[in-house]
Parts: structure tokens; sequence; C-alpha cells
């Protein structure tokens, strides 16, 4: 029998996800109506932050963070090149040079020295990434951010329900924060993100921006008849709202964010605890077991120097057998559309980019399919180790 593919990261709709949809679609409102607001307020409550805007996605999430600081044009910001591209896109589309800084060989974040060495004159910005679910060194950023005057956006796509050490979560920062909830995340609404931010004047401005520009939303113009008469548009915005048809899902996931926490915990170290008896020492990215990392995704490092293959080829024989092995992230400075960006040193990020790969991890995995995963990892390194 064909075992059924195993994704690198799956969704976990329970019934009562079904059933709020359900409930959603017998209403008034499909789009933004009375459930993003509550949404919104959950998220807050979850993180600690003082306000949230829902959107319609994660990358909405990072543009609209980097258009909200007005940034003057051809001035430039730093992110890691180990990241999904909205990353650095959010710059550019807010016409901001996108510059990449190396990671820590360790946490797979950005490395907060390399970073304070490659701020320059047209820097304006830092966006550190929350690498897995890891949060970065942001006790050292912002002390290095602070010192150069430079504004701060965390990509947290990977990290909703992480925490720093000092045990505050992700979100509480007052930084912008930018979420996601695409499919693959720890809570998945299909589509979707958020920014959660401490100041009420910045948090108007956000959602004016998702709004077209308009001054109020979908929703307060129906329960407010007087205010839709004169729904003045304040600036030039974009149609980025979150929808109720959403926001139903992301209440019910936010309610089952410790079962998955835990959930992911175990697979994790299951998959640590099993490695051991790999014929070759496996790599993994710092901090995997504590309980302050989300475990969005489960990367490992491959000694290719010990194989008689290359990662992609240990990546392609797991997916003949169904397993969706994947990579996280071909190094973004190495992509021919950032060819033009200002060369740094990327030692760390270079060594990394042809040896990490990503093992499935998801709520909706059983301790059998990591058993299955492991089995199957195992058999292809046993088969590939240099004698």
């Amino acid at each position: 029998m064909v075992r059924k593919k195993i994704s690198y990261g799956r969704q976990s709709i329970s019934k009562e996800d079904i059933d709020a949809v359900i409930d959603v679609l017998k209403s008034d409102f499909l789009t933004q109506g009375p459930l993003v607001s509550q949404f919104e307020e959950q998220i807050c409550g979850y993180t600690g932050a003082k306000f949230c805007v829902a959107l319609s996605s994660g990358t909405a999430a990072l543009h609209l963070a980097v258009k909200a600081l007005n940034i003057e044009k051809n001035m430039e910001g730093i992110t890691s090149p180990n990241t999904f591209v909205a990353s650095a896109n959010c710059m550019a589309y807010c016409h901001v040079n996108p510059k990449f800084s190396d990671i820590d060989a360790k946490t797979y974040c950005i490395d907060p020295q390399k970073l304070e060495t490659n701020i320059g004159p047209k820097t304006r910005l830092v966006i550190p990434v929350h690498f897995s679910g890891l949060p970065c060194d942001m006790e050292k950023i912002h002390e290095i951010c602070k010192k150069n005057k430079l504004y701060v956006i965390e990509d947290a796509a990977h990290a909703l329900g992480a925490s720093f050490p000092n045990g505050m979560a992700v979100g509480s920062s007052g930084n912008f924060t930018c979420f996601s909830f695409y499919a693959n995340k720890n809570l998945s609404t299909g589509e979707g993100g958020a920014i959660a931010v401490n100041d009420e004047k910045t948090y108007c401005k956000l959602q004016a921006l998702s709004r077209q520009g308009l001054s109020i939303d979908a929703w307060k113009r129906f329960t407010h008849p007087q205010a839709a008469l004169t729904p003045g548009v304040v600036e030039l915005g974009y149609k980025m709202n979150f929808m109720d048809l959403l926001a139903c899902i992301g209440r019910v996931q936010l309610k089952r964010q410790t079962e998955f926490h835990v959930i992911r915990k175990e697979l994790a170290d299951f998959y640590i605890e099993q490695m051991l008896s790999v014929p070759v020492e496996i790599g993994f990215q710092a901090g995997l077991s504590d309980t302050s990392h989300a475990r969005h995704l489960f990367v490992v490092t491959l000694p290719i120097e010990q194989l008689n293959c290359t990662r992609n080829d240990v990546i392609l024989a797991l997916r003949e057998r169904n397993v969706g092995a994947s990579i996280h992230y071909a190094p973004l400075h190495t992509m021919p559309f950032f060819k033009d960006t200002k060369r740094t040193d990327m030692t760390n990020t270079n060594y990394l980019g042809d040896r990490i790969m990503t093992l499935p991890i998801s709520a909706s995995m059983s301790l059998e399919d990591a058993q299955y995963v492991v089995d199957e990892f195992k058999r292809i390194i046993e088969q590939k180790v240099i004698r």
C-alpha cells in the first residue's frame, strides 16, 4: 500500500473550525465583520500586544509595517538572507533597498555582531526574522538599533507562541511584529497575517492603510449608519483587510495553540532522540527543545562531506518515499533579483545553504508519522555514507 504523503507542514482542522466556517457562511458577513475585531482582541490577549491589525497575509503585514514608517526612497534596510522572500520584498515595495546580514551558525537567525558591522549611512531599518520559531537575540538587536537610531520590524511569521528569554511573548515588544497565518503555520486560517503594535496612533494608521486609506472599516460603516455617509480617505491605502470567513477559523485555532505546542514539542524531541542513531552527526538549530521555541519548522543540517550525495539528493529521495522534505531557505542573496544588493560576509549562510533541510512537523502529525520519516531518513543516509 502506498503511504499517504507527509507534508513538511500541514494545518490541523477540527470539527469546531468547520462549524465556525458554516456559521459565518450562514451569517450576514463573509468579509470584514464583527469576528475580525474579536480575533484581533484575542491575538492581543495571546501575545500581550496592546493593538493588533489582522490582514490578508503575512506579506501584507510586512509591507504595511514598512509603509507606515515613511522611510525616504533609496535608503536601506537589513534583514536575514535565511528567510522567505517577503522579508526583503516588503522593503523593495516601499523603495527601500534590501541588504542582507549573515546569520548565526547555531541559531540560524541574524547575527547581532555582524548586523552592527553592516550598518551604513543609508541604513534606516532592521527586520530580524525569528527563524523557524526561535526568537532572535532582540536584547542585543534593540541595543544596536537604538544606538544607530534604526527602526525595527520583527518578522514573526514562524513565531506565534514563541517567547523571549524574559518570558514575554513574541508580539509584546512594542516593535511592529508581523505574523503569518498561512496554511502551514502554527495558527492557520489558509491565508492571513497580522501586525501587533503597542502604539495607538500607529495602530490607526495601519488600519487605514489596510482598507484603501479609509478612516473607518466596513463593519463600523454598517453598525454606524451616519458614519457611512462620509467615509473619508485619509491617505493612499491598499486592499489588505482580513475577513470573518478566516477570522472564525483563527479564533478556534488560537484556543488550540497549547495543544499544538505540546504536539510539536513531542515530535521535535522524538526526532532529536532518534537522530542519535543516524551513522553521521546531524546538526540542529539551537533551542529546539526549549519551551520558548514555537517549532514551526524542524530544520536539520547534513554533514555533506561525509556523504556521497548532495542535500538535494537526500530531499528528492525522501520525496520519492512520500516524505515532504523541503529547504528553508535557499539564501536570498543568491537569487537573481537580489544580485545587485551590497555584498557582505555571508560565511555561515553560505555554509548552511547547501546543508540545511526541513523534515515534516505539524500538529496534524502523529508519532507514527514521525517514526516513518525517521526510518526513511536513516535508510537514505546509511546508503549515502562514505565508507
